[in-house]
């Protein structure tokens, strides 16, 4: 993503050589903008983390409290241990009253201490644990 937004800003430096400095800002703006809330809110380009690294980034960047999130199989990206970093920030932001709806197949998440979980195998689900 950085690297997009890096190119359309060299893009409009092109586009806008002959222009003023006042419309060359202008047009800067959006991609300008965009670049620095990036920097801020990840420190660096998503790009430089692992997958599942960048994963967990953009998880936790997104995590508001008493907020509802529905997680399809979020074990995807990540190793044992990154699922081992994924249960704290839950177990975290549970107790900052949010909720998780997770579809997993991963022993770890369905390990989570107090979880209702439930088996779609049946017509209604089923509480199973």
């Amino acid at each position: 993503m950085e690297a997009e937004l890096l190119a359309e800003l060299r893009r409009v430096d092109q586009e806008y050589a002959g222009r003023s400095a006042h419309a060359k800002g202008l047009a800067r703006m959006p991609f300008a903008g965009q670049l620095h809330e990036m920097r801020q809110q990840y420190g660096r380009d998503l790009n430089t983390y692992s997958h599942g690294e960048s994963f967990l980034e953009l998880f936790q960047s997104r995590l508001q409290p008493g907020g509802l999130y529905l997680l399809d199989e979020p074990e995807a990206p990540l190793s044992p241990t990154r699922q081992l970093t994924l249960l704290s920030m839950i177990k975290q932001m549970v107790a900052q009253n949010c909720q998780f709806i997770i579809a997993t197949h991963s022993p770890l998440l369905m390990a989570y201490p107090d979880a209702a979980i439930l088996s779609f195998d049946y017509a209604p689900a089923r509480l199973v644990a």
